[in-house]
């Protein structure tokens, strides 16, 4: 069997590296890997895929730096053309980027089986990117894996179980890599107190509506005043607070790696972030998260009281910050329990 996977960004390489371990015990699976370089990342060099113990691509295709159709475009030529070379039976494909569905709908046309890791995840909220992206690759795959029930749930209130698409809840590849990462964490260089918050903000929503960005910092900085916030800011979002004089009160530091972002997680006494992963990762870490956006995927981590949905509301931040009320049991199991990539090649083995 063998299997193509395209990815564009440095999580997916992560998500993707948890499977592709899983496959190399198969000598009855090939897999080839594309890079699409949709995000340009300086920190993916020869020795993060050594750090990391992922396997380097196959092809690099170099495309970034530009607007979602021509990027796209260029995308679906590109992969085009390797599809055409390399013959696979699947096209694997993560998530919810333009490299997702580029690579979806390149085999689709080809007639090349699709496979979607990360299916049915539904934000509902349609001006988002990856939420046209996620919904179109799920429409033209031919199996599914949904990391959560209520991915599934969303599948069958849009008819997927009348269409010719086989659909598989096997967890959440995310989950199998934090236990797997979680002893080869490195701790970065920075000074941390025996108590601090771990924060994260890079969405758009957050980062370019001054209002919301300067919510969440004054939530912040108040809350700075009773322990450390540790937070890894990208360096835009950097010039954005000191072009606006937003002051900050608490520790800024450039980006992480993974293994230091895992570092920082697993020894925090609370995640604050606008990030899907890394609301995950908290769960996966057993810490308590307060999610800076107005919705989210993982809804079972808010039904289940693990995390709570704050928006960019200064007040209700704080609020949260000070009620603490978060469950504690973290042997629910909503993830697959570190079978996730397991449970893909088993599919892909028997897929008839």
């Amino acid at each position: 069997m063998r299997i193509v996977t395209i990815l564009g960004a440095r999580p997916q390489f992560i998500k993707a590296g948890t499977v592709s371990r899983e496959f190399a015990k198969h000598d009855e699976i090939e897999e080839i890997i594309v890079h699409t370089g949709q995000h340009y990342d300086a920190n993916m060099s020869d020795i993060f895929f050594d750090e990391m113990k992922i396997p380097k691509p196959h092809y690099n295709l170099d495309i970034n730096g530009l607007g979602h159709g021509a990027m796209t475009g260029q995308m679906l030529e590109k992969v085009e053309e390797v599809l055409e070379k390399e013959k696979p039976d699947w096209v694997m494909v993560y998530g919810d980027t333009n490299s997702t569905i580029a690579g979806a709908l390149a085999a689709s046309k080809l007639h090349i089986k699709v496979a979607h890791v990360e299916a049915g995840l539904r934000s509902f909220n349609m001006s988002m990117p990856e939420e046209v992206n996620r919904i179109l690759t799920d429409r033209i795959s031919n199996i599914l894996f949904c990391p959560t029930v209520s991915a599934i749930d969303n599948l069958k209130n849009e008819g997927y179980d009348k269409l010719d698409i086989k659909v598989v809840k096997n967890g959440d590849v995310m989950q199998d890599g934090a236990i797997f990462y979680k002893d080869l964490a490195s701790k970065p260089d920075v000074v941390l107190k025996d108590e601090y918050v771990l924060s994260t903000i890079h969405r758009a929503e957050n980062t370019d509506d001054l209002e919301r960005l300067k919510a969440i910092v004054f939530a912040l900085n108040e809350i700075a005043k009773e322990i450390q916030i540790v937070l890894p800011l990208h360096p835009r979002t950097k010039a954005i607070l000191e072009k606006n004089s937003i002051e900050t009160d608490f520790t800024i530091i450039d980006p992480v790696g993974y293994l230091e972002m895992v570092y920082l997680i697993k020894n925090a006494k609370l995640i604050m972030t606008d990030s899907g992963g890394v609301q995950k990762e908290a769960f996966f870490f057993e810490k308590p998260c307060i999610t800076l956006r107005d919705e989210t995927e993982w809804v079972e981590l808010i039904e289940n009281r693990f995390n709570v949905l704050v928006g960019a509301d200064r007040e209700k931040i704080l609020e949260e910050y000070r009620n603490f009320n978060f469950s504690t049991d973290f042997s629910l199991d909503l993830y697959g329990a570190g079978k996730a990539s397991e449970k893909i090649v088993q599919e892909l083995l028997s897929y008839e």
